[in-house]
């Protein structure tokens, strides 16, 4: 599953959080600077991706009248155009090996940076760090869609989109992750 710009905070905070109760993870200098540094991380790889995705829409614009002459399905050739160029954005398409290299990076700048220490093996301070991502995004569906509930029970109907309605998902999502403990 995919990581949207608006969880790298999120996910940031559960690895900080996730890293600090492993109990065999130190910190010099709290949580916060962790997790400003994987949310940085996160972003960075997020926007490696969108800068992809918008090259891919741009060929696949250049070559539109081609591809209705031919007849040719558009999701699938922004698939293969995607998947051509990736290496050339340095974007990993497999999640699983994307969230492994991204655990990785993680870890060598936090503790590049002085950040943590350790007393185990690099690796399973990784697999911290890639549970905390994976099980982030297994659970956050199930909280959109629990406020998104809690919003069409609302009294006042609310209408998507707004800013009123963002400012208010955000909060019940925030209050979601708390009872999760996700942040």
């Amino acid at each position: 599953m995919r990581i949207k710009l608006p969880h790298a905070p999120y996910i940031a905070r559960k690895v900080g959080l996730d890293l600090y109760n492993c109990g065999f993870v130190t910190f010099s200098a709290g949580i916060e600077p962790v997790a400003l540094v994987v949310k940085d991380i996160l972003e960075t790889d997020i926007n490696k991706e969108k800068a992809l995705e918008e090259k891919v829409k741009a060929v696949l614009e250049q070559n539109e009248n081609e591809m209705d002459f031919m007849q040719v399905d558009r999701k699938n050739m922004f698939w293969l155009i995607k998947k051509k160029l990736a290496k050339e954005f340095d974007v990993i398409l497999s999640y699983e090996d994307r969230y492994s290299h991204v655990a990785h990076e993680i870890l060598e700048q936090i503790w590049k940076k002085s950040l943590i220490d350790y007393s185990v093996s690099e690796n399973r301070v990784k697999n911290v760090i890639y549970n905390s991502i994976e099980n982030y995004l297994k659970t956050y569906e199930a909280i959109e869609d629990t406020v998104v509930d809690k919003l069409d029970n609302y009294k006042r109907k609310l209408i998507p989109g707004t800013e009123e309605y963002d400012l208010i998902f955000e909060k019940l999502y925030e209050e979601e992750l708390h009872k999760k403990g996700m942040i």
